[in-house]
């Protein structure tokens, strides 16, 4: 469990790092937490595309109760400017987003259960 949340602690920065050239240390938090729901989410049944749904709505999730927390004067992230937002502190293109990355996350663990 640990090395599970450590890598999602490392990459979520370091996906930030790579999009927006810059990241916050709520953002190891943050990814830590994600990477847990996406690794309880490889042990359900189902298929690839609602957990990867269920599991983009969790970051989201994660993200809007970080943001009210330590963004309340979106110094970390604005999504105001986003379409669908709420708050300034989710959006609907980076949930989506994160359903993406979560798929293929999925798929990685998927394939190496069998």
């Amino acid at each position: 469990m640990l090395k599970t949340f450590l890598t999602g602690a490392v990459g979520y920065p370091a996906l930030e790092l790579l999009w927006r050239g810059r990241t916050h240390p709520t953002m190891a938090l943050a990814g830590g937490m994600s990477m847990l729901l996406i690794r309880r989410a490889s042990r359900m049944r189902g298929g690839l595309m609602p957990r990867a749904m269920l599991c983009g709505a969790g970051i989201t999730a994660i993200e809007y109760l970080i943001g009210r927390r330590w963004n309340r004067t979106h110094r970390i992230w604005d999504y105001r400017r986003q379409p669908l937002n709420l708050h300034g502190q989710i959006c609907l293109p980076y949930s989506l987003l994160w359903c993406g990355l979560s798929a293929t996350v999925l798929a990685v663990l998927d394939g190496t259960k069998r």
